[in-house]
């Protein structure tokens, strides 16, 4: 006789499991950039383009964001573990992504294209940028790759 009070498995969320990947990769890289960048190197600061206390209040505005994201993440990846549905393979492949992302979109978007700091002032800004930027793509690249390969494995060749 089975015990029907168990849990039984399911099958992953794949959509859910790389979503909260995405999720926890875009804070943990914000918070990165943040501490590293913002704080300890001192290079920038969220906005650059106004007083002291303006950026000052955006990196608090954007370390205040970036814990809530992670703190709603890892909510969400635990309810999905819980549930029996979460892919860890996934979620790594969409951490990856979502660090990438975050990385690219700093580098382009906030960097570039909205100039509202640069990675560092009073230094020749093109290894920077290249480098910036280059990280993130291999990280999204590295992401698209695990999704990828845990997607393509077959659902009875062994736990995601």
């Amino acid at each position: 006789m089975v015990d029907s009070s168990l849990p039984r498995p399911r099958s992953a969320d794949v959509r859910s499991s790389t979503l909260v990947g995405v999720l926890i990769g875009i804070a943990i890289m914000a918070a990165v950039d943040e501490i590293v960048f913002h704080q300890l190197l001192a290079w920038h600061h969220f906005y650059d383009r106004s007083t002291p206390s303006v950026a000052l209040l955006s990196d608090g505005l954007l370390h205040a964001a970036e814990l809530i994201i992670l703190v709603g993440g890892f909510f969400w990846f635990a309810d999905l573990r819980r549930r029996r549905v979460l892919s860890n393979r996934l979620a790594w492949g969409g951490f990856l992504l979502g660090a990438g992302g975050f990385q690219v979109f700093d580098g382009v978007i906030d960097h570039k294209v909205l100039r509202l700091h640069q990675i560092r002032y009073g230094v020749h800004l093109l290894p920077y940028d290249v480098l910036w930027i280059a990280s993130g793509a291999v990280l999204l690249l590295a992401g698209a790759g695990v999704v990828w390969w845990a997607r393509s494995r077959r659902p009875d060749s062994g736990p995601r």
